[in-house]
């Protein structure tokens, strides 16, 4: 039972060493592009933010507000 417990923890260090990476330079300009941003389209994003908060009658953040009553 040991001998799997010590194969696991081996086997989870290994994986997360391997995601311990830099980016090298040349592979910067394909993470720089565009559709790589969060959001691609900032213009869009602030449009579907808009109708959203228009649709709940409510402004502000994503996050949850209010006391607790359910009301907007």
């Amino acid at each position: 039972m040991r001998t799997v417990f010590h194969i696991c923890i081996v086997f989870l260090i290994c994986i997360l060493s391997a995601s311990c990476s830099s980016v090298s330079p040349w592979e910067r300009g394909i993470l720089a592009k565009p559709e790589m941003a969060w959001e691609p389209d900032p213009l869009m994003g602030q449009l579907q933010e808009h109708v959203y908060f228009s649709k709940e009658g409510s402004s502000g953040g994503y996050g949850a507000g209010g006391g607790g009553c359910g009301c907007n």
